[in-house]
């Protein structure tokens, strides 16, 4: 069975090349930093955002541990604020953007992605990309307040498609309103 992040993993692969620029707008445990880091490595550089400490430590251990740890630059703070820390030399020049919603595996299951900040990092990531660049949001409507932000996230998505984004969708194997769904996105001018 292929799961939704394999998809991602494998969309952000095809795409992604040494010495490009990556973010992780939602840390988490860090397995996604460490996927990015790996893919641009040896010579590029991963973003990462999280608002929760946890998180941060968490992704800084699993990056030293895979001898990565010079390829990131990790914020504590939330990924709406990504076009305030990223330089403005990089924007631009952003090859992907990759976005876990929900919340931290094992943590605080009360501090979730909100649809508002969640919508507001898209619109930064979207202006940061470079002419050929990214996206892939992996949703969970199954969570309290998941489900808002799941249909907004959908709703920002079909908008991009109407603009310069070819946009896929991809939805759980098994298929229920609260099941997670992958969002696709790829700059197309």
């Amino acid at each position: 069975m292929t799961t939704l992040l394999t998809h991602a993993h494998t969309f952000l692969r095809a795409h992604l090349q040494v010495g490009d620029i990556a973010i992780d707008a939602t840390l988490g445990n860090g397995h996604d930093t460490v996927f990015l880091a790996q893919q641009i490595a040896p010579t590029g550089l991963v973003y990462g955002f999280d608002i929760q400490a946890q998180a941060l430590v968490a992704t800084s251990q699993r990056l030293a541990t895979a001898h990565l740890s010079h390829l990131a630059c990790l914020f504590h703070t939330g990924h709406q604020k990504m076009a305030e820390m990223i330089p403005a030399a990089q924007h631009g020049k952003i090859k992907a953007v990759m976005f876990n919603l929900g919340y931290l595996p094992h943590g605080d299951k009360t501090l979730i992605s909100q649809a508002e900040t969640t919508l507001q990092a898209l619109n930064a990531a979207r202006l940061l990309l470079c002419k050929t660049g990214v996206i892939s949001v992996l949703a969970y409507p199954g969570h309290l307040g998941g489900d808002t932000e799941t249909v907004q996230v959908a709703e920002w998505c079909q908008q991009q498609a109407l603009q310069n984004f070819a946009v896929t969708v991809i939805n759980s194997e098994h298929p229920k309103p609260s099941a997670p769904r992958l969002f696709l996105l790829r700059k197309i001018s």
